[in-house]
């Protein structure tokens, strides 16, 4: 199983931004250190107007996103494999 989480190098740690779920207390990892670069929306092309309309958008979903119940689709390849 490969599992992907961003987190930050730090002192000479890795701080993860978040916990991983359905992973042993003690497991092997790899970690790759890439060079940071703006991944946001403006080093897409969008700016503030476009980003306004689109975050109103998508707000209709935000209580759907953050319902407890949905997290089952965080790993909907792992369960759906199980099968």
């Amino acid at each position: 199983m490969f599992k992907s989480i961003e987190g930050v190098y730090r002192g000479g740690k890795i701080e993860l931004a978040e916990i991983p779920h359905n992973v042993r207390e003690e497991t092997f990892v790899i970690v790759t250190f890439f060079e940071y670069k703006d991944l946001g929306l403006q080093a897409r092309g969008i700016d503030k107007t476009p980003a306004a309309d689109l975050r109103g958008r998508l707000a209709t979903f935000a209580e759907d996103w953050e319902n407890p119940q949905m997290n089952i689709y965080d790993d909907y390849d792992t369960a759906k494999s199980n099968l």
